[in-house]
């Protein structure tokens, strides 16, 4: 355990040095490009639990530049991807569920939705 946790952490930090961080989803990255929409991030939870969604937009991306960005990112920090549905990225990491949506094309728009597994 002591060696994923060190690992996670080396990764993060090679990783922050290139790409910022979703606020709110600190172990989660922003794809260059998109940006955070201010006043739409919902988030709760406790120590068993968590429940957090954010909003991301860009007027230049497209959805194949997120797919390929997550797709390589996230399983370098331990998060196994499980596949699409629809235009829904689905990745699973101890007990937590990422669903990385496309709510509209132009510009484009994307949900990110990070929930426990319970």
């Amino acid at each position: 355990m002591k060696k994923f946790v060190f690992f996670v952490f080396s990764l993060m930090f090679s990783i922050s040095a290139k790409a910022a961080f979703i606020e709110g989803l600190e172990d989660i990255p922003v794809m260059d490009g998109l940006q955070q929409a201010a006043n739409d991030n919902i988030s709760f939870g406790n120590e068993e639990s968590r429940f957090v969604e954010v909003v991301l937009t860009s007027a230049t991306s497209k959805f194949a530049n997120v797919r390929n960005f997550y797709t390589s990112t996230l399983p370098q920090m331990g998060w196994i991807f499980q596949g699409q549905r629809d235009n829904t990225l689905l990745f699973e990491r101890e007990g937590e569920v990422i669903e990385i949506s496309a709510e509209s094309k132009e510009p484009l728009t994307i949900r990110i939705t990070v929930k426990s597994k319970i």
